[in-house]
């Protein structure tokens, strides 16, 4: 039997671009942690690279390898912060209408089961850094953003239809 045919080409689809809004205070973490890596993470780990190129043999040195490696990561990561930094929108109030889901809302749904969960909708930049927090592009969020108090859809997630009820939506004031 033949072999199907597989494409060998390097060529991978672009991934699609993610949502550009973030909260104040997601905005706020991305610039300490792009001023933490730049001003203080950076100039350390030149420093300790210049030290060890100055022992000699760079072939086989250890600290001189691993610090390259970590220079390489840390001038990855400080331009990906920039560019994403550059295009974000900073939301920082509640939208006219908070019976609504938008960006920032905390919402509370119930499944077929009765059970409650709570969601806050973030940006792709920061809804791991609070607990129960989803990327605004993820498919849940996608489902919730425009509902209203009260709505119910259903939600396909690996070929399974799961049923939300929305019980409750608040956008917390000092935290947008």
């Amino acid at each position: 039997m033949p072999l199907p045919e597989l494409e060998l080409s390097r060529y991978r689809p672009p991934t699609p671009q993610s949502s550009k809004y973030i909260t104040v205070a997601g905005e706020r973490r991305l610039r300490q942690e792009l001023e933490e890596l730049w001003r203080v993470e950076r100039p350390r780990v030149t420093q300790a690279v210049a030290a060890a190129a100055a022992q000699g043999d760079r072939s086989e040195n250890a600290e001189y390898t691993y610090g390259k490696r970590r220079l390489r990561e840390i001038d990855a990561r400080v331009r990906h912060l920039r560019k994403r930094l550059e295009g974000m929108v900073v939301v920082a109030q509640a939208p006219s209408d908070p019976g609504r889901v938008f960006f920032g809302a905390v919402v509370t749904v119930a499944d077929a089961h009765g059970e409650q969960h709570r969601y806050r909708i973030l940006g792709p930049d920061e809804f791991d850094s609070e607990p129960g927090g989803i990327s605004m592009d993820a498919p849940l969020a996608r489902a919730l953003l425009g509902k209203a108090l009260g709505s119910q859809f259903t939600l396909t997630l690996a070929e399974q239809e799961i049923d939300f009820t929305i019980l409750e939506i608040r956008y917390p004031p000092s935290v947008l």
